[in-house]
């Protein structure tokens, strides 16, 4: 086609460059939509309405011109795997018998343009139209990793359309399809006779099939059958000898779309492939294991891209470490498992342990116990680690009073006792693999593990891509190791190495090196897949459909995978199906998915795991599966097509939620995620929401945030109904409480939250939520310093509070309104707002209390105590306020809150700071630096590193303490908040005075 002069005749050229710069070819043209248009600048509502006419002209243009080749085609013919369809109107010779020539030609031509417009809209190319029969190219000029399907699909669809075609007889068609490698793209002929030549026997296969083909149906040939696994129901039609085809050749009648796509195979393999070219990796490592032996603890950083062999560098070092006395703990992060607290933790004392899906409570907690006798743990610590695998308590543990920080932090102490213990024993190889993928509280730990190794004898290696930036870096026992490329001398050995005693031609041996492009896994893959070629020829033409590794990774690595895998027939699906559930996974979910009986699924797993796809540990049904790569797993997750994928995510979110209820109720991320890319988001959003509550009570707020953010992007795909408003609205409150916990009360975020909050209460008329979201809103003035606005916000909060007989409410409003006024200056009113506060505070239970600190986000009882003793302090009660000061730190710890149990010491220390005991402040201010580090809280750790080096610099004034209090201060703003400024900028100049004297010192108190 013409394309600058179809624009001209329009009167539309100045869009050719666009057209041009953004590949605007024919096959695109057809298909492209008023947005599409705007996105080329189109912006004239005329230009568009012309354009968008004139194409759809097109659609339905006579014979000669659907025919005419693209211009933009490349003029050099070229190889490559395409699936041909040929289609045949049914008894077209009788009709020409019995019909007037004008009514066939428009029975005919109505026939060819049912057929172009049919097969372009699954991507297929007219390639050449031959009186009653259509020639259709899928996979050339532009393929997809779905020709084959598609072209079914067109099949399908074109019976259906040619028999719904409105004309004076009823009309049938036949369709045959086939798929091979051929060369395409020849020009043959010349001006209106010129076409794109196709050479090889695909085409003529298909031609034969269509031949045999009842009328209405759609035949496919063994070679097309391979393709496309179960995603249609076909008939087997048995071996047939067709003329101009080489030997019989299998046939199969499509009867029509099944539920599931799958287009993954495996071909046999056996072991590891011998490690090539990380000889100096390896030797760096056992130098710090040796180190580590010695109890001079080390940690390895080992970064790569996908692919690079970062996995099978360690495997290495398992490998010659076998025979040396030595305790291992391996831990895998997931991406879908992210905001999943200690996830790689959990699964890898699970796998210790043995625990099974179908074991009871009582034999998980034996083999746990069993377990964890190893290493001596204390019974209190072991209980901690059966909470942490969501195990019931039968009895044989204490009940440990805790409140969930404090079980945070004790756990995450028992897991490094743990590796201290073991320590002791043996050495330990920690390995934490995929880091890039980790949840914060596991990133933690091994913080934490990264702090006390040095005095270990253990060796902690670390795997991650580029993208994740370890904060360890610098440190003296922290190696950073980068892997490289293999070089071409490497990638040759790397081939000997995987076809062992197959011979190679010079040829296809230099094909792979400049094709696998140094990464490891790309070389072994290729190499496998020419391996299995039946000849020279075969293995060329093999090569030949694997793209340049110049492409993104995940794309080279699928083609390669999709080149040699196309034959394992059910395999392919499991192979999908255990992907979609994640990097790691059981035996008993998948067989929950699968539907298939157990000998297949044994059969096709046993197949996964001889093409060295997979792992297994243990034995099913009590097996768990991991992918040898992460990027194998993306592979074989790509594959699947947009619907069946879906389709697999409802399953197996269903699955999870009627068969395994214990992980929908722990995990409910996990469910929420299937649910989400199954495109399902009203129950995504239920889950999400469950996830986040999970988190906050776990004073988890970052994964917290993650769960909502994900549960809003969900919500936003529900229509815009006054229910998805409340919904919205009990996610956007949480999003407020956990931003406010991680980010600081007068953070962006934490005010787009609340405030989205509070315009959701006013739509849906919410007045549950109301005090709940105005106390974040106001919170968010106070803390950046907005007094007037925090006022009038308080009023409100009143006002609500007062319609419903609420003590939480009340206790709430009242404490705002004292707290504005204290920070205004207006202390005297703040007095009987206390005081009215606390006295309703008196009449709540612990219980009680707990909840409302779930509602409001923080336990109010604590600041309400913490500044009243501010205001007694300043009206001239001195007694009274150190007694209120300290019934705030006795209801902190008294009351499982993490903000609360945080903000207790450094609002108690501000009291003693007022009568100048600065012993007491240090410690008041350290213990609130240590809780708010713990648990995430920018604000609480910036305030009580401001009360400690004042403190400190009161005691014993010196430079290194001034430095702190102005850095705290740089911290403290960078959380939005403003409100106490003037106060911490008095302590700076009171401790400036203790150092340099009152003149030096009077500058901060002026800066605002």
């Amino acid at each position: 086609m013409d394309l600058r002069g179809w624009l001209r005749a329009l009167g539309l050229e100045r869009y050719e460059a666009a057209f041009r710069e953004n590949a605007i070819d024919y096959s695109v043209l057809l298909n492209l939509t008023a947005e599409d248009l705007k996105d080329l600048g189109v912006s004239l509502v005329g230009h568009r309405r012309k354009l968008l006419d004139a194409i759809s002209k097109l659609r339905t243009a006579p014979s000669d011109v659907l025919s005419t080749t693209d211009e933009s085609l490349s003029d050099g013919a070229e190889r490559r795997q395409v699936t041909v369809m040929f289609s045949d109107l049914v008894g077209s010779t009788a009709l020409s018998a019995r019909m007037d020539p004008e009514d066939l030609r428009e029975l005919i031509s109505s026939y060819q343009n049912c057929v172009a417009e049919t097969v372009r809209r699954f991507g297929g190319f007219v390639a050449k139209f031959m009186g009653d029969g259509v020639l259709v190219y899928f996979g050339y000029p532009q393929a997809h990793e779905d020709d084959a399907e598609r072209a079914v699909r067109a099949g399908l669809e074109l019976i259906g359309a040619v028999a719904g075609l409105k004309m004076r007889v009823p009309l049938q068609t036949r369709v045959g399809i086939a798929t091979g490698l051929v060369v395409v793209g020849d020009l043959i002929g010349s001006g209106e006779a010129q076409e794109r030549g196709i050479v090889g026997e695909t085409p003529n296969l298909a031609a034969r099939l269509q031949g045999t083909a009842e009328p209405n149906t759609v035949v496919v040939a063994e070679s097309t059958r391979r393709l496309l696994g179960i995603l249609f129901e076909l008939h087997d039609l048995g071996q047939r000898d067709l003329k101009g085809i080489t030997g019989p050749s299998r046939a199969w009648a499509v009867l029509r779309p099944s539920s599931v796509a799958s287009r993954f195979e495996a071909l046999h393999a056996t072991g590891l492939t011998a490690l090539v070219g990380r000889e100096e990796e390896l030797d760096l490592l056992l130098r710090r294991w040796s180190k580590a032996k010695a109890c001079e603890g080390q940690v390895v950083l080992v970064s790569g891209e996908a692919g690079i062999g970062k996995s099978r560098l360690t495997a290495a070092l398992l490998e010659r470490l076998a025979a040396e006395p030595h305790r291992r703990m391996r831990s895998f992060c997931s991406p879908q498992r992210m905001d999943s607290s200690l996830y790689p933790i959990v699964g890898q004392i699970e796998r210790a342990a043995g625990l099974a899906h179908n074991d009871t409570q009582q034999a998980r907690l034996d083999k746990l116990d069993a377990l964890l006798k190893r290493t001596a743990t204390s019974i209190e610590d072991t209980a901690l680690f059966a909470e942490m695998l969501s195990l019931s308590n039968d009895g044989r543990y204490p009940a440990l009073d805790l409140t969930p920080q404090q079980r945070r932090q004790r756990t995450l102490q028992a897991l490094i006792s743990q590796i201290e213990t073991m320590s002791r024993q043996s050495p330990v190889l920690i390995i934490f693999e995929d880091a890039h993928w980790s949840d914060p509280t596991s990133l933690e730990l091994f913080g934490l593990v990264v702090d006390r190794i040095q005095n270990l004898r253990g060796l902690l290696i670390v795997t991650f891509r580029p993208e994740f930036n370890p904060p360890w870096v610098g440190r003296p026992h922290v190696t950073a190791l980068t892997i490289n490329r293999l070089t071409k001398r490497d990638v040759d050995v790397m081939i000997d190495r995987v076809v062992g005693k197959h011979l190679l031609s010079t040829t296809i041996r230099q094909d792979i090196i400049e094709r696998s492009d140094g990464i490891p896994l790309f070389t072994e893959e290729i190499t496998k897949a020419v391996m299995e070629a039946e000849s020279e020829d075969a293995a060329e033409r093999r090569l030949a459909a694997v793209p340049s590794p110049a492409l993104a990774v995940p794309a080279s690595l699928h083609a390669s995978l999709i080149a040699r895998l196309d034959r394992l027939g059910v395999a392919r699906e499991v192979a999908q199906i255990g992907a979609t559930i994640g990097r790691v996974f059981s035996y008993t979910l998948l067989a929950s998915v699968a539907r298939k009986t157990e000998a297949e699924l044994g059969f096709a797993l046993d197949r996964l795991i001889e093409a060295g796809l997979l792992f297994r540990q243990g034995v099913p049904p009590y097996a768990s599966y991991l992918f040898k790569h992460a990027l194998v797993q993306d592979a074989a997750y790509g594959t699947l097509l947009r619907e069946p994928r879906r389709a697999l995510h409802v399953r197996i979110a269903q699955a999870i939620e009627n068969q395994f209820a214990e992980i929908a109720k722990t995990s409910p991320e996990l469910v929420a995620h299937h649910y989400s890319e199954a495109g399902r988001p009203a129950p995504a959003v239920t889950y999400w929401y469950r996830a986040g509550e999970n988190a906050v009570r776990g004073s988890a707020n970052q994964e917290a945030i993650g769960h909502l953010t994900a549960g809003l992007a969900q919500l936003a795909l529900l229509p815009d109904t006054i229910e998805r408003a409340k919904q919205e609205l009990t996610v956007y409150r949480l999003l407020g409480q956990a931003s406010s916990a991680m980010r600081g009360y007068a953070s962006p975020e934490t005010k787009a939250a609340f405030s989205r909050a509070h315009e959701l209460c006013v739509t849906v008329g919410d007045d549950v939520n109301v005090c709940p979201v105005l106390f974040g809103v106001w919170l968010f003035e106070l803390a950046g310093g907005y007094h007037a606005e925090a006022m009038k916000t308080a009023t409100e909060v009143l006002a609500q509070a007062q319609r419903k007989p609420s003590k939480g409410a009340r206790t709430a409003a009242s404490i705002c309104l004292a707290c504005s006024h204290l920070h205004a200056g207006t202390v005297a009113h703040a007095r009987p707002y206390f005081l009215d506060g606390l006295d309703c505070y008196r009449g709540i239970d612990e219980v009680k209390a707990a909840s409302i600190a779930y509602e409001y986000g923080m336990e109010v009882g604590a600041p309400g105590y913490a500044y009243s003793s501010w205001c007694f302090w300043l009206l001239g009660y001195p007694d009274e306020a150190l007694r209120m000061a300290d019934e705030a730190l006795e209801i902190a710890k008294r009351i499982k809150h993490s903000v609360s149990y945080s903000r207790g010491p450094y609002l108690a220390s501000g009291l003693h700071a007022f009568r100048r005991e600065w012993p007491v402040v240090e410690a008041r201010a350290t213990a609130a630096i240590a809780a708010g580090q713990h648990y995430g809280l920018a604000m609480v750790v910036a305030v009580g590193r401001i009360m400690r080096a004042s403190a400190q610099a009161m005691l014993k004034p010196n430079d290194e303490s001034l430095t702190e209090i102005r850095d705290a201060l740089a911290a403290y703003r960078a959380t939005g908040a403003r409100f106490q400024g003037t106060y911490h900028l008095v302590l700076l100049a009171q401790a400036l005075a203790a150092r340099v004297g009152v003149t030096r010192a009077l500058p901060p108190c002026e800066m605002r």
